[in-house]
Formats: structure tokens, sequence, C-alpha cells
């Protein structure tokens, strides 16, 4: 039996080699730390059904590749993507450096409504902390992004951290601010709302009455 949800959203998993992106999505989709994880080669791919704010979202989760001699393959997976998360290691001064590029990528490539988390993992490694929690809390402010720091080890703050942007798409989509039937917005409706839209478009408008003004 298919999974049924009511929204599909497209996610990105970004961020330079070593950062631990492809073990948050294992801890994500498989609530257990991938023990032997290599460098992804190009993307990897995963899916979960998670409840955000009383209904059910599809998370299509697409992991990239954060060495550079893959960078331009994993940039045609930008497209059309609606939620990332920019994922840096606490413990490594030089994959918080590359963030900036990272968030460009995604800004110039991606959904222009992309909602972006900012994530700092390995957060069980405190004792080898290079980069402090207040200085990725500014670079957030300042690049207008949610944050959060996790562990892909124990799964602290994982699943927040995806529920977080899913959250904050949902609510953009409430207010209008994000239209799911807009080409390249990273969101699809679920059969049953994809029915009831459809049947909204066949429906004849009511005429309104006669003015008697």
């Amino acid at each position: 039996m298919s999974e049924s949800y009511e929204f599909l959203f497209k996610f990105l998993v970004i961020g330079s080699a070593g950062a631990g992106k492809s073990c948050i999505l294992h801890q994500f989709i498989e609530n257990k730390f991938k023990q032997d994880s290599n460098h992804t080669i190009g993307v990897e791919f995963g899916s979960k059904v998670v409840n955000v704010g009383g209904k059910a979202v599809k998370l299509q989760i697409w992991d990239t590749a954060g060495q550079e001699r893959f960078r331009s393959v994993t940039r045609s997976y930008y497209r059309g993507a609606a939620g990332a998360l920019l994922v840096y290691d606490i413990t490594s001064r030089e994959t918080y450096n590359a963030l900036t590029n990272w968030l460009t990528d995604a800004r110039t490539l991606a959904s222009p409504n992309i909602v972006i988390v900012l994530v700092g993992n390995k957060k069980d490694l405190e004792a080898e902390r290079e980069v402090t929690f207040m200085e990725a809390s500014r670079f957030a402010q300042e690049n207008e992004l949610m944050f959060l720091e996790t562990s892909a080890l124990t799964g602290e703050n994982v699943e927040e951290t995806f529920l977080k942007c899913a959250r904050s798409i949902l609510t953009k989509i409430e207010s209008g601010e994000l239209d799911p039937e807009r080409m390249g917005s990273g969101i699809q409706y679920g059969d049953a709302l994809r029915r009831m839209h459809r049947q909204e478009k066949l429906q004849p408008r009511t005429s309104r009455p006669d003015c008697a003004c």
C-alpha cells in the first residue's frame, strides 16, 4: 500500500565533504547511526513521511556530494528544492568557512523562496569544537537562516531539523507566499489534495446574482 500524504517537499542536504550529511540523512530515515560512512559519490536519496502541524508531509531528500569534483553534478539537483539543510562540522573550521559558497549556490540555483536551516553537526564532539555556537548563530542571523546543532551519532536534534524546515515551508504555503502549483516550487500536492484542486478547477463558477443597486 502506498504512503498517503498531503504534500511532498523536495529537500537538499548540502555542505562540505566530511560534515556528516549522509549520517544525518541515515539517522533521520533509519533512526540509527551509519557506521561505515564513505564520501557520497554524486547524490544519494531518501524519503520519509512526517507529521507537520497535523498534516502528513512526504520529504523527498537529496544528499549531495561535498567534494569539489562532484560540484557540477550536484548543482543540477538544486533546481526546484523547497528546503535545504546547510551542514558543517563544529569540529572543522574548514567546513564552516565554506558555508558562504554553499549558501550562494542554494540561493542562486534552487527555488527563490528556498527555506534553509544551518546545521552544526557532531555536537557530541564538544571537546574538539572549533566553531562556537554563538559564531554560527550570528552567521545564521546575518543570512536569515534558522539554526540548530545536531549529532548524527546520538540523533540529537536530527528529526527536529527536518521538521523545523518543513514547518516553515508549510507556513509559507498557508500564508500564500509559496504556491505548490508554481513550476519549480519544490512542492507537490498529495493525491487527495491534487484531486480536490482538480475538481475545484473543473467546477463551473456560480454566477453572482444581479446587483440591484
